[in-house]
């Protein structure tokens, strides 16, 4: 029968009796890994068992029907720990209390469920109450535990139970929970029994019911263990945990292990304590220790914010928990040397004794991320390679975001934490349902809460940013907006929040502030704006450089960019492109030059179509000419135009109506005559599917002036950077090919139209590449007839991923991906990782082209070619660079390092110079 349950922990006598390591992650989850880990490592670590991730899942595909055998395993588990410990659950003299906590085995903070205190009942607190000598610890325990179970295991409100603590508080006279005694306790106690009990059915749960029907907290130890493994198993398929899925790219079939283990109390008074803390600081890299705890609390108060937590390093000053601190303070060394990397570590202290109850790799910001690896490997801890493995790129793009201007004004009205770096500005929001509207209405918002949770994450990933009233620097706010790069203000104790009314006073002050209005936070200094401060963007500098050296010291995979305007051609070569691959000539023409190309399209005679053209080729040269300027010395991939003819032409429905106002409102006959005959023209040249239809190298035959023109534009420029001394280095790519007849006569075209300028100047050009875009499934299939009439291929993956898969991107994303991603029908979204059918199709275009013309230079300019899965799988599939928008350029540069260490297909093998130069392409050996 398949093992079900692994040990962890000393046994009666003391000796190690863990069955697992930390390389078991995949097994026993993250947390259960590291727990068996830092047991054997001799860590004062609470004895326990792990239930498997794959116990879940088959948990799971039976319909939540267990599995054969395994409540015996747990009953026979329950029993060793039982024996372990010298205590039984539910014993009414001296009770073994447990926790159950899930553990992904890809860390997912916050995101499902845990129980703490389990075996308590009616007996068993008193039998805690004599055997520790606190009525009030016993009591405290107890409604926790009832609380936490309600709402965890049956879904109950937890909102229900804090109104009553709320309201226990005003009639015992005190404002916090530490200050209710033992008997408003007990109180509370029968209060949450009675919401239970009011709040739970018994046709759902007939365990619950007792002989009268009428359902009750269970006291049964063995029920309420079952109940509670099993809620957390559910929690691997909740909403939230699903969503953090979707937007870590984490599979959906892992599942999650629980970890049951003897509870260790941080509320058994003042020398008892609980904490979370990071060997570095997860949001600046700094080698300092980093974290929060309370005095007499439990650890989902340190992380649910509902007491503001003090900072770690006053531990070893605080009365009664010196020792412990200092002990901590070790073994945070001996963890970070044992991991060789920054760890993310939950403890408790009762009454003064240290104990571990989770160590993992920390999350950390993209700043910290890079400090860490720059430290780790300058300390020697870790090798070159090694540190740029530890980064992950899509993170980097954090980096891009914005920060305050430097010498901006700041309206600072409050400070609170400063949880998570960056800066944000936006209108107020205090759900996360508002925060997802804003986002869809196109507007930027700051999330405002009290704390959040995990059921506000959709809202979190919404919002611009997110700002709280309470929690520290390890709440769930904090750490799970650290995870996505958010800007993150915590703990802002002058925020007076009234979520109800949609409104928040600060303290102190006359100034309330309602939705809608703008504010702007700064997650590196923790402070709070008024208004829209300035914003700009960090260049790369620092730690980003030194990494980035380091990355292109190792890849082998080019990395250009995509630019359609001289700025972001200079923002490409700031970034550290290495040229650009793929300018959208199309795309020079949006806004107020639209109306040059429409008039072009719709000319009635040959001379209204002239003028257009000589207008077009004049535009379009000033930008070619700015654009090569940019990036001397550097290839430019030129696309020749590829416009859909709906993204230009008026909407016929939208012209309809407006002839028809014009009819009612008595315009004249000849304006009537001009607009009905504009869309009559318009209906001619519409169709069914304008992204199938005349674009492309079609556009091109189809009006033959629009290749001369271009290439006329694009030699041009080229002569004036010449004769300045410069060295432009264009490239011109034929869009949308799929016969090797289109790529030969178009090229015949552009090389004429070459000539002509050459004639016309006087100046030789040389060699300027000619080449195509493979974006649809003949021409990858047939690469190799089309290689012979072209230099380079550059895959536009974009289109090639419809064209495969018979999916309409301005469509498929909101309808058809979500349902094939909620059903794990599709393991990713297509259009932001390459699919492994199209990763097929580009690699058979590059066998081929490589077979028919060796040397052809092959490169990608689709989006995919940002996305780091994808760029491992272009660096497997042979080719030569990587094209992306330019705030990608980091992240790529970055992947492609991390294809070159890791790729099995292209081993990595220093070489000198560290990166092979891309490949000359080939002259065109026809004569035109």
């Amino acid at each position: 029968m398949e093992k079900r349950i692994y040990r962890f922990g000393h046994d009666e006598c003391g000796a190690d009796v863990t069955e697992g390591t930390a390389h078991d992650n995949y097994t026993l989850g993250g947390k259960g890994a590291n727990l068996a880990e830092m047991a054997r490592i001799g860590l004062p670590v609470p004895p326990g068992f792990t239930i498997t991730c794959q116990t879940c899942m088959d948990y799971a595909r039976g319909g939540n029907a267990w599995p054969a055998g395994t409540l015996e395993a747990i009953a026979e588990a329950r029993a060793d720990l039982e024996q372990r410990c010298g205590k039984r659950l539910g014993d009414a003299a001296d009770p073994l209390l447990v926790s159950v906590r899930s553990g992904a085995p890809i860390s997912m903070p916050g995101m499902m469920d845990t129980v703490l205190d389990l075996g308590l009942n009616d007996e068993s607190v008193l039998g805690l109450a004599a055997q520790t000598g606190n009525d009030r610890f016993a009591w405290d325990s107890y409604r926790r535990f009832i609380q936490m179970f309600a709402n965890v295991v049956m879904g109950i409100d937890s909102d229900l139970f804090e109104h009553a603590i709320t309201r226990a508080k005003a009639a015992a006279g005190v404002t916090a929970d530490t200050e209710l005694d033992a008997a408003a306790l007990q109180g509370l106690v029968s209060t949450f029994k009675q919401i239970f009990a009011e709040h739970v059915s018994a046709a759902a749960h007939p365990e619950l019911a007792g002989k009268d029907g009428a359902v009750a907290f269970p006291q049964d130890p063995e029920v309420q263990l079952t109940l509670a493994v099993a809620a957390v198993f559910g929690s691997w398929d909740c909403e939230r945990a699903r969503l953090y899925r979707r937007q870590n790219d984490i599979a959906d079939n892992l599942g999650t292990a629980v970890n049951v283990q003897a509870m260790a109390f941080g509320n058994k008074g003042e020398t008892s304590a609980s904490g979370v803390a990071f060997t570095r600081n997860p949001a600046t890299g700094e080698r300092e220790f980093y974290g929060d705890y309370l005095v007499n609390a439990q650890g989902e108060d340190v992380v649910a914010g509902i007491r503001n937590t003090r900072p770690i390093e006053d531990l070893r000053h605080t009365p009664g928990l010196e020792a412990a601190g200092e002990q901590l303070e070790r073994i945070f060394g001996i963890l970070e040397q044992h991991y060789r990397d920054m760890m993310d570590i939950e403890f408790t202290i009762e009454q003064g004794k240290l104990y571990m109850l989770q160590t993992r790799v920390g999350k950390r910001t993209a700043t910290a991320a890079l400090k860490i690896a720059v430290d780790l490997e300058r300390e020697g801890v870790i090798t070159r390679e090694e540190a740029l493995l530890r980064i992950n790129p899509a993170q980097l793009d954090q980096l891009m975001h914005p920060q305050i201007a430097k010498g901006a004004e700041r309206n600072v009205i409050a400070r609170g934490l400063n949880a998570s770096p960056g800066a944000a500005v936006g209108g107020i929001v205090f759900s996360a349902a508002d925060a997802v509207a804003e986002k869809e209405a196109g507007r930027d918002c700051v999330l405002v809460r009290w704390e959040t949770t995990p059921d506000d994450l959709a809202g979190m990933t919404a919002a611009k940013g997110i700002l709280t009233s309470h929690g520290g620097k390890t709440s769930h706010a904090a750490v799970i907006a650290r995870g996505m790069g958010k800007p993150c203000v915590c703990g802002v104790d002058a925020l007076r929040i009234d979520a109800a009314r949609k409104e928040v006073a600060v303290a102190g002050t006359d100034l309330v502030l309602h939705e809608g209005d703008v504010i702007s936070i700064d997650g590196g200094t923790g402070e709070v704006m008024l208004g829209a401060v300035a914003l700009e963007r960090p260049g790369t500098t620092g730690d980003l450089a030194t990494v980035l050296g380091w990355a292109d010291d190792v890849r082998r995979l080019g990395v250009r960019a995509n630019a359609d305007n001289p700025a972001d051609a200079r923002l490409s070569l700031e970034l550290g492109a290495e040229g650009i691959g793929l300018t959208r000539t199309e795309h020079m023409f949006l806004g107020a030059r639209k109306s040059i190309i429409q008039r072009f399209i719709l000319a009635d005679t040959s001379d209204e179509r002239a003028s257009a053209a000589e207008e077009l080729s004049r535009a379009q040269e000033g930008d070619f000419y700015e654009i090569l300027s940019a990036m001397n010395g550097l290839p430019v991939t030129i696309r020749l135009l590829d416009p859909p003819l709906h993204e230009f032409l008026d909407n016929p429905r939208d012209l309809a109506v407006r002839l028809a106002k014009m009819e009612c409102e008595g315009a004249s006959a000849d304006e009537l005559a001009r607009t009905r005959a504009l869309l009559a023209r318009i209906d001619a040249l519409s169709e069914a599917n304008p992204m199938l239809g005349l674009r492309g190298c079609r556009l091109g035959f189809a009006f033959p002036e629009l290749p001369v023109l271009q290439t006329h534009a694009i030699a041009r420029a080229t002569v004036r950077l010449k004769r300045e001394g410069k060295n432009p280095r264009p490239h011109i790519m034929v869009p949308l090919v799929c016969l090797n007849a289109e790529i030969r006569e178009m090229r015949a075209i552009v090389e004429r139209a070459i000539i002509d300028v050459e004639v016309e100047t006087g100046v030789r050009l040389g060699e300027i590449p000619v080449g195509t875009m493979i974006e649809l499934p003949r021409a990858a299939v047939m690469a190799d007839r089309i290689a012979r009439h072209a230099d380079f291929f550059s895959f536009g993956t974009n289109d090639l991923t419809q064209t495969a898969l018979g999916f309409s991107r301005d469509d498929v994303e909101g309808k058809v991906l979500p349902a094939y991603l909620e059903g794990n029908i599709i393991p990713r979204n297509p259009f932001e990782t390459v699919d492994e059918g199209v990763a097929k199709l580009v690699g058979m275009g590059c066998e081929l082209g490589r077979a028919a013309r060796p040397g052809i230079s092959l490169g990608v300019c689709g989006e995919h070619g940002g996305d780091p899965d994808s760029i491992r799988t272009f660096y497997d599939l042979g080719l030569d660079y990587v094209s992306c928008s330019p705030y990608r350029v980091p992240q790529a540069r970055l992947a492609a390092a991390q294809a070159t260490l890791t790729s099995k297909v292209r081993p990595y093998v220093p070489v000198t110079p560290a990166r092979t130069p891309a490949r000359e392409r080939q002259p065109y050996a026809e004569q035109v």
